[in-house]
C-alpha cells in the first residue's frame, strides 16, 4: 500500500506478484477506500496523476474473480491515467485460460467509450485461446490497430490476422462506423480493395461478404456516411450478372428506400436487367413505383426514361407499366410530371382496356393545370371534368389557451417544478410553477421545503463534492449577465429555498442595476431577471402572497379585471406590492379592449392604492411603439428604434432599458444570451408589442440565413403573439424563410401560415422584404422556394403567389443586367423559385405581369430557369390571350 500510495508502479508490480488469492483480497478493502479517496480530486492534480496507474494495477492484480477485475480495469474514474498494458498483462501472468477469457469478453463488452485499450484485450484472447468478441469496441479496436500498422501494406497486415473473417463479419454490424470511417480510405489501398482481393484469394468467403453488403446496406441505420464504406467494396467485388439476377429483391428495396447513392448504384443494376430483358415488367412496376416518389429529380428522371425504353421496346407491357408512369403526375416538380405525360401521350393508345384509361384519368387532376388539358384529351376524358375551382386553403388560426390557475398544493409545485427542471417548459407551465412557489412559500414554507426534498437531492449545488469551482455563492449572485434561462431562475428559486444563498447575495443581486456588457437583448434579459431576483429576494425575507404578474393566457397576456382582483387581495391582506413584479404586469395587461380597460381602471381607481391609481393611468392610455428605421450590415438588413418614453416613465430602473433606442451597431461581442429556450419568455415581457421583441431578435434571425445558424423555432411563438406585426415581424419570418436548416424554415412557415389566418400577414411587404434580401446575397432563392413550396402545399397557393409576384422582380433584374458569369451565380435556384410561382399561379388562377418576366422567358435554351419562366409567363398571360 506504501508503493501505491507513492505511486510506484513497477514495485507495486513486483510486489502484488508475491501475494496469495486471499492476500491479493485482503488489500481490496484499502484499495477501494484510497480510490474514493482520489474521486475527490480532480484528475488532472499531481497526486492523481502520480497514484492512479499504480492503484489501477494493484487493484486489477488483486481481484480474483473475473466480473470484479473487468469493472476496475474498466472503471471511468481510473480512465485518465491507466497502468501500462504491458504492466497489466504481467499483473494477470498465472491466472488459468478461462478468468483471462471471461475478463477479456467482459471488457469488449463495455462501451466504446470506456477507453478499454484493444491491445489488452487482444492478448488476452490470445493468452486464453478463446473466441475472438465480436462487439463494437473490440472491432473499431481492432480497425485502429491494424490502420496503425505502416510496415506493411493493407492485405498484408489483414493476411497475418488470426481472426479474419469473424472480425471482418463485425464490420457489417457495428452500430456506427463514426470516428473510424476516414481509416477505410477510397480507391487502391482502401479496405474496400484489400478485403476484396483476400476474397479473391480465398481468405474470405466472397458470397458471405456480398450477403453481409447488402444485407447491411438494406438495413441502414447506422452513420449517415457508412454507405460510402459498403457500397464501394459491394462494387469491389463485382457481383456477376448471375448474382445480380439473385437479388432483384433487394435492389428494388434499395432502390425504393436506400440513401440516394445506394439507390442510384440499385437503379443502375436494374436498368442493366430491364434492358437486356432479364426483368419482368411486374418487378420493373414494382420498383418504379417507389423509385418515381423519391426527392432526388435525376432518380426519378433516369427511371422515367428507362420507362420509356421498355415501354418503346415491348408493348405488350404498356398496361402493366403505363399507370406506373402515371403515378408520377403527383410528382412536386412540375417538369417531372411532364416527362411523365409525354410517355402517356406517346403509349396511351396501345391501351385497350377502358378500366385502365379510367385509372389513368383519375390521377388527371394531380397534374399542374396547365398539364390537365394535354391528358384529358389524350385519355379521351371532357377538359371541364378534370378541372377544379380553386380555393384558398389556410389553417385556422390558433388561439391563446387560458392559463391553469397555480397548483394548491405543495406536492403538486414540487412535481411541477420537477418536471420543468427536467425538460424546458413554456411560459404558462413556468408561470404556474412560479406562483405556485410564491403562494406555497407564503401559506405553508415548511410543507413546501419538505416536498421539494426529492426535487433539492438531485440538484448539483446541494452535494458537496460537487460544488462548483467559483463557489454557490458567486453563481447565484452573478448578475454580470443576469438569468440567462428560465431554469437557472427557478436553480436560483430553489436554492434560496434551501438556504444555500445567503441573504446579502439576494439583495445585491436585487440592487444592481446594470451590466457592463450591453446588447440587443439587455432590455427584455433585465426585465426578466429582476422580476425573479426581487421574487428570491421576497421569498426569504417578505414572502409575497401571490404574483400580480402571473398570464391569463399562454402568450403572456393578463386580463385587467383579473390584475385588479389581485391588488385587491394584496389589499386586503395589507401585503406589500413587489415594483418589478407590479411593473411587469402593467406591460402584460391587455389594453387593446377598450371597454374592458376603462371599467377595470375605474375598479382600480377605487381601490385606493398608489398601485390601483397607476395601474387606472396606465389602462387609460394605449400601446405605442417607438418608430424604427431601416439599417445594413453586410448584407443584412436590421432595424433601429427611437427612444418610446411611456415604458420609462415610472418604470424600475431595469425595466426603462425596453424604452431606450437600440442600435444595430452595438457592441454584440460579450452578448451571451445563446439560450434559445429564453425567447418565449422575452415575448411573454411585452405580449401586446412583438414588434419591439421581433426587432430585439432580428440579428439572430438574420443569422439562421446569413451564417447558417440556429434559432427560428421561436416564430410560430411572435406569430400567434399579440399586437402590430409590422416591419421587424415580417423582417424575421422572411429571414426564417430563407433558414439554412429546415427545421428553421418549417417554424418560418408556420409563423406565415398563423400570421395569415390571423389576417395579419402582408404578403407584399414579406415578399419586398425577401425579394431585396435575396438581391443582396442574404437569402438563397433556392432555399426560399422550398419553404415557399411547403406553405403551398398546405393550399395557401393564392397567399405563396402574393408574396412570391413581389419577390420575383429583384433577382430577375439582377439576372437581365449581370455579366454572364454573373447571370449564372444569379441563377442558381431562382429556376425553383419560379417553379413554385408558376404552380402557384396556376392552381390560384392568378393573371397579370411581373416586372423582367418577360425578358428572362425570351432567352435562348432549355434550362431550369428558362422553362420555368416561360410557364409562369404563359400562365399569367392565359386569360388576357383569350
Amino acid at each position: 500500500m506504501e508503493a501505491v500510495r507513492a505511486g510506484r508502479t513497477a514495485e507495486t508490480l513486483r510486489l502484488t506478484a508475491r501475494l496469495t488469492d486471499a492476500e491479493r483480497r485482503a488489500r481490496l478493502a484499502e484499495l477501494k477506500e484510497l480510490r474514493k479517496e482520489l474521486r475527490k480530486t480532480p484528475a488532472w492534480e499531481n497526486r492523481s496523476m502520480k497514484v492512479l496507474p499504480a492503484l489501477h494495477l494493484a487493484g486489477a492484480a488483486c481481484h480474483t474473480g473475473a466480473a470484479a477485475a473487468a469493472a476496475w480495469i474498466a472503471a471511468s474514474d481510473l480512465r485518465w491515467n491507466q497502468a501500462p498494458t504491458d504492466a497489466l498483462l504481467r499483473a494477470l501472468e498465472g491466472r488459468d485460460t478461462g478468468w483471462l477469457a471471461d475478463v477479456a469478453h467482459r471488457l469488449a463488452q463495455r462501451p466504446e467509450s470506456a477507453g478499454v485499450p484493444y491491445d489488452l484485450m487482444a492478448a488476452l484472447v490470445a493468452r486464453s485461446g478463446c473466441e475472438v468478441p465480436v462487439t463494437d469496441p473490440y472491432v473499431i479496436g481492432w480497425v485502429r490497430h491494424v490502420g496503425a500498422g505502416r510496415c506493411l501494406n493493407l492485405v498484408d497486415r489483414l493476411r497475418r490476422e488470426p481472426h479474419l473473417a469473424p472480425l471482418v463479419g463485425g464490420l457489417f454490424t457495428l452500430k456506427d462506423l463514426g470516428e473510424i470511417r476516414w481509416l477505410f480510405g477510397d480507391g487502391p489501398g482502401s479496405w474496400q480493395s484489400a478485403l476484396a482481393a483476400l476474397a479473391r484469394e480465398g481468405l474470405l468467403d466472397r458470397a458471405s461478404l456480398v450477403d453481409s453488403c447488402v444485407a447491411r446496406l438494406l438495413r441502414g441505420g447506422g452513420g449517415p456516411t457508412d454507405h460510402r464504406v459498403f457500397l464501394p467494396l459491394l462494387t469491389e467485388l463485382a457481383l456477376t450478372r448471375e448474382e445480380q439476377r439473385a437479388r432483384i429483391p433487394d435492389w428494388t428495396g434499395l432502390a425504393r428506400d436506400a440513401v440516394s447513392p445506394v439507390a442510384s448504384h440499385a437503379q443502375a443494376v436494374l436498368a442493366g436487367l430491364a434492358l437486356d430483358g432479364e426483368l419482368s415488367s411486374r418487378r420493373l412496376a414494382e420498383a418504379s413505383e417507389g423509385l418515381l416518389f423519391r426527392a432526388e429529380k435525376k432518380l426519378v428522371r433516369a427511371q422515367l426514361v428507362l420507362l420509356g425504353k421498355v415501354l418503346s421496346r415491348d408493348g405488350g407491357a404498356t398496361a402493366e407499366l403505363l399507370p406506373v408512369v402515371a403515378q408520377a403526375f403527383g410528382h412536386e416538380d412540375s417538369e417531372v410530371q411532364e416527362r411523365a405525360l409525354k410517355l402517356v401521350e406517346r403509349h396511351a393508345k396501345r391501351l385497350d382496356d377502358s378500366e385502365a384509361r379510367d385509372g389513368l384519368a383519375c390521377l388527371v387532376p394531380q397534374l399542374v393545370p396547365a398539364l390537365r388539358t394535354r391528358a384529358a384529351a389524350v385519355l379521351g376524358v371532357a377538359a371541364d371534368t378534370v378541372e377544379e375551382v380553386y380555393e384558398e386553403v389556410l389553417p385556422p388560426a390558433p388561439e391563446p389557451v387560458r392559463t391553469a390557475p397555480a397548483p394548491r398544493t405543495a406536492e403538486e409545485v414540487a412535481e411541477e417544478v420537477g418536471a420543468l427542471l427536467a425538460t424546458d417548459g413554456d411560459v404558462a407551465a413556468f408561470e404556474r410553477a412560479l406562483d405556485g412557489l410564491v403562494r406555497r412559500t407564503h401559506q405553508d414554507p415548511e410543507g413546501l421545503r419538505a416536498a421539494l426534498g426529492p426535487v433539492l437531492a438531485t440538484r448539483w449545488w446541494t452535494r458537496t463534492e460537487q460544488r462548483h469551482r467559483y463557489g454557490r455563492e458567486d453563481l447565484f449572485g452573478n448578475t454580470r449577465y443576469g438569468l440567462l434561462t428560465a431554469q437557472e431562475g427557478l436553480e436560483l428559486l430553489l436554492a434560496t429555498l434551501h438556504g444555500v444563498v445567503s441573504t446579502h447575495t439576494l439583495h445585491e443581486g436585487m440592487r444592481r442595476r446594470t451590466s457592463e456588457y450591453e446588447c440587443v437583448h439587455s432590455g427584455l434579459s433585465r426585465v426578466f431577471d429582476a422580476r425573479l431576483r426581487e421574487v428570491a429576494y421576497r421569498l426569504r425575507t417578505d414572502p409575497m402572497p401571490l404574483l400580480l404578474a402571473m398570464p391569463s393566457w399562454s402568450t403572456g397576456l393578463l386580463e385587467p379585471e383579473e390584475l385588479v382582483d389581485r391588488l385587491a387581495e394584496y389589499r386586503r391582506l395589507d401585503a406589500r406590492v413587489g415594483a418589478a413584479d407590479f411593473a411587469q404586469a402593467l406591460l402584460r395587461v391587455r389594453r387593446d379592449d377598450r371597454a374592458a380597460a376603462e371599467q377595470a381602471a375605474r375598479r382600480a381607481r377605487a381601490l385606493g392604492t398608489p398601485e390601483g391609481t397607476r395601474l387606472a393611468r396606465w389602462l387609460a392610455g394605449v400601446n405605442t411603439l417607438p418608430s424604427s428605421a431601416r439599417r445594413t450590415r453586410g448584407v443584412r438588413i436590421l432595424l433601429e428604434s427611437t427612444e418610446l418614453p411611456e415604458l420609462q416613465d415610472g418604470f424600475p430602473p431595469e425595466f426603462q432599458r425596453l424604452g431606450r433606442p437600440t442600435s444595430v451597431f452595438a457592441d454584440r461581442w460579450h452578448c451571451a444570451h445563446w439560450d434559445r429556450s429564453i425567447r418565449g419568455h422575452w415575448l411573454a415581457v411585452l405580449p401586446e408589442r412583438r414588434e419591439m421583441v421581433a426587432a430585439r431578435l432580428l440579428g439572430d434571425l438574420a443569422g439562421t440565413a446569413v451564417d447558417d445558424e440556429r434559432g427560428a423555432a421561436v416564430l410560430p411563438l411572435l406569430a400567434e403573439s399579440g399586437g402590430e406585426a409590422g416591419e421587424a415581424v415580417h423582417l424575421c419570418v422572411a429571414y426564417g424563410l430563407g433558414a439554412r436548416h429546415a427545421e428553421d424554415r418549417l417554424a418560418a412557415v408556420d409563423a406565415l401560415l398563423v400570421l395569415a389566418a390571423r389576417g395579419e400577414l402582408d404578403a407584399a411587404r414579406l415578399g419586398a422584404d425577401l425579394g431585396e434580401l435575396v438581391g443582396r446575397g442574404a437569402v438563397k432563392p433556392q432555399r426560399l422556394a422550398d419553404s415557399a413550396r411547403t406553405a403551398a402545399a398546405t393550399g395557401a397557393n393564392a397567399t405563396m403567389w402574393e408574396m412570391l409576384r413581389h419577390v420575383l422582380p429583384v433577382p430577375l433584374a439582377g439576372l437581365a443586367g449581370a455579366r454572364p458569369e454573373a447571370a449564372a451565380v444569379a441563377a442558381r435556384g431562382l429556376g425553383d423559385l419560379l417553379a413554385v410561382a408558376a404552380e402557384c399561379a396556376e392552381r390560384s388562377g392568378a393573371k397579370g405581369d411581373v416586372a423582367h418576366l418577360a425578358a428572362t422567358a425570351a432567352r435562348r435554351g432549355s434550362s431550369r430557369l428558362v422553362t420555368q419562366a416561360r410557364r409562369l409567363r404563359d400562365a399569367l398571360a392565359e386569360e388576357v390571350a383569350a
